[in-house]
């Protein structure tokens, strides 16, 4: 369906909000910058800013449910005759050739890295998504492959490809800190994707495979 004109101004208004609040972070730091502080720069109310934004940490990690989503949208979507983690390794390997900003490959990430590692509140709230994610991955693995609730072995893969998932993140953000150019991280990546890759079981890197419609 079109979005509608009220959808979209509310989403755009959402949208506004975010970035003035993650331009104030960056700039002042997570802890030192409030709530009213958000919403004068946005010209809007506080009760405006927390009716899209419950809680603080929201209005930094705005597309948060993006990513704890991201690796069960790409293992739901792998094609015939691929693997859960063969379609997560592909899925990680195209973001990294088109130097992707959702994988961190973008100018200033070492500023919202650094925004991170100064608040105690980001780094619980990271925390919490990354189990969140692997939760997430569980359940879709149990799904799509029909195992028991009391099989060990989707909460074992889950944990494998999550593993994947977050030293590839480190990686990158290790680089990224360093203020180093996007696309120079990128095909050093390429490179550690593999060596990752390679240190994988078959048991894993053959496990959920979608059989053909």
């Amino acid at each position: 369906m079109a979005e509608g004109l009220r959808e979209r101004k509310k989403r755009e208004t959402r949208q506004r909000i975010s970035d003035i609040a993650t331009g104030l972070f960056l700039e002042h730091g997570f802890v030192t910058v409030t709530i009213a502080d958000v919403a004068e720069a946005a010209d809007v109310s506080v009760n405006t800013v927390y009716n899209y934004f419950p809680a603080k940490e929201d209005l930094f990690f705005d597309r948060s449910q993006g990513v704890v989503d991201r690796l069960s949208r790409w293992v739901r979507g792998r094609d015939a005759g691929e693997s859960a983690t063969r379609a997560v390794l592909r899925e990680l390997r195209a973001e990294i050739e088109a130097v992707s900003p959702r994988i961190g490959l973008i100018g200033g990430y070492d500023r919202f890295m650094r925004c991170i590692e100064e608040a105690p509140p980001l780094r619980s709230r990271l925390w919490s998504m990354q189990q969140e994610l692997q939760d997430n991955l569980e359940a879709t693995l149990r799904e799509e492959t029909g195992a028991t609730a009391g099989d060990p072995l989707p909460g074992l893969i889950a944990g494998q490809i999550c593993w994947v998932h977050g030293t590839l993140f480190v990686a990158i953000g290790r680089e990224m800190v360093k203020g180093r150019n996007p696309d120079e991280v990128s095909r050093e990546m390429l490179v550690v994707l593999d060596d990752i890759e390679e240190l994988l079981s078959e048991k894993v890197l053959n496990y959920a495979v979608r059989g053909a419609a």
